[in-house]
């Protein structure tokens, strides 16, 4: 019999295209949860989530993300109404690690309650310019945090993308 844990963990995918309504707080609450509750370096929990649903914070995001991705104009969230941003404290040497593995159980979380997800990057460079320090501080969040990543999520507003082939020597056993 298969594992629902694992089947989950097998068939979750990226989606790059969202319908605009908001997932409903319950179901973000759920997700967080197990976002809070990832591995970290001897339990230091460095890393935080932001939770992004204003719009004129989200377009402001939105506008540094692809600027840095040489796309001005480009939504790098595809569309998602809610982003999770996922900050870590560069002083704990685990910060990137510990802040991957958050954005792993998000992604792994919103797939088991029927939420579309997808990681996107640049988070490292938006927070480390002037303007990315400037809503640190407007969020009440010490200026030494570095972006580790931000995951879109939302319900899709395209087809389920297809698995695609594993490749043939992922695993090597020695």
């Amino acid at each position: 019999m298969e594992n629902i844990v694992i089947r989950s963990l097998c068939e979750r995918r990226s989606v790059r295209k969202f319908q605009p309504r908001q997932v409903d707080e319950a179901t973000l609450k759920e997700i967080l949860r197990a976002g809070t509750f990832a591995a970290t370096g001897m339990n230091r929990q460095a890393p935080l989530i932001v939770v992004i649903q204003d719009p004129e914070v989200r377009e402001t995001l939105r506008k540094m993300n692809a600027q840095i991705m040489g796309t001005p104009d480009a939504d790098p969230f595809y569309g998602a109404p809610t982003i999770l941003l996922v900050l870590s404290d560069p002083e704990v040497r685990t910060h990137v690690e510990d802040g991957a593995l958050v954005l792993g159980n998000l992604m792994n979380a919103a797939h088991a309650l029927e939420v579309d997800s997808c990681w996107i990057h640049r988070a490292r460079e938006e927070f480390a310019s002037e303007e990315g320090k400037r809503l640190l501080a407007e969020w009440g969040i010490d200026a030494r945090y570095v972006g580790i990543g931000h995951l879109a999520i939302g319900y899709r507003d395209c087809p389920y993308p297809e698995a695609r082939p594993r490749k043939e020597n992922y695993i090597v056993r020695v």
